[in-house]
């Protein structure tokens, strides 16, 4: 979602919005009328995020400040120029994804001819214009600490291990402590850290805490820069899957050998998810 965020800012941001197709109304969860009348002849001053959850801030601001975009399993936001429309939908790169599909459920169209296609197979994502003060609220209330920026310290991260007695990957998927860990990246984290993810957090030493906090960060940097990690629907917003898949240590390769110490990896459930983890390696 941050690799979306930034290509977004990038393509998007002060673009005026020309108009708006609501394909499926179930995905906007405003009414349509508000909806076309806030955001038509408006613009996106620029993309924030937390976790999984992009704001869009409104350069017009009346009772609605921030676009909320969530694409929970399915959703994703593609963006088109108008040269790539023209030659049917793709990107110039040949990516297979055209665009409007089936799956879209609704169209931005701005002033220099370029659309952003929101699609959703499932129809569990959705857009909703909120406040300031709303966005604030939400924020606060469900998530945690984001990594990667300046409210993420070691203080504010040790502070998380103390009366708690949960274990280490229930810790990292809990969003409402530390926002933006998913399970892929939470077993990464987990191996480059060289701890259990099954351990309790009030097993670990000093050093332990502060090797998970410097790792969190480092295994979420090289994803972004691998442009996130496709197994399923992920795509970034030319259309494109991550490369990140190809880098990973443990997840998903369960059975095969451990690219350190070639002891095989193992998947078990733990934390309600599949986790991946090498025995040797990991203690």
């Amino acid at each position: 979602v941050e690799t979306i965020r930034r290509d977004l800012e990038k393509k998007i941001a002060k673009n005026k919005i020309k108009g708006i197709e609501i394909l499926a109304g179930k995905s906007v969860h405003n009414k349509s009328s508000d909806f076309l009348k806030v955001l038509v002849g408006n613009n996106f001053k620029h993309i924030e995020r937390r976790g999984k959850l992009l704001m869009f801030a409104l350069d017009k601001v009346d009772k609605y400040a921030f676009l909320l975009v969530h694409l929970k399993m399915t959703g994703q936001l593609i963006y088109r120029n108008k040269k790539q429309l023209l030659a049917g939908g793709h990107s110039q790169t040949g990516m297979n994804i055209a665009v409007p599909n089936k799956f879209t459920r609704v169209i931005f169209t701005f002033s220099d001819g370029g659309q952003l296609f929101f699609n959703d197979l499932r129809r569990f994502g959705y857009l909703k214009l909120v406040s300031k003060e709303e966005k604030e609220k939400i924020v606060k209330n469900n998530f945690g600490i984001e990594p990667l920026t300046s409210d993420y310290t070691l203080e504010t991260f040790e502070k998380l291990f103390k009366k708690r007695q949960t274990n280490i990957k229930a810790l990292l998927l809990n969003q409402k402590l530390i926002s933006g860990i998913g399970n892929i990246y939470a077993d990464e984290i987990c191996f480059c850290a060289k701890i259990l993810p099954t351990r309790k957090v009030n097993s670990l030493s000093v050093l332990e805490i502060k090797k998970l906090f410097k790792y969190i960060e480092d295994v979420l940097r090289v994803a972004i820069t691998n442009r996130g990690t496709t197994f399923n629907n992920y795509v970034d917003s030319d259309g494109h899957t991550g490369s990140h898949i190809n880098f990973l240590n443990v997840y998903g390769r369960d059975g095969e050998k451990c690219k350190k110490c070639k002891s095989v990896i193992l998947k078990k459930k733990h934390a309600g998810r599949g986790t991946h983890y090498c025995p040797k390696c990991q203690k």
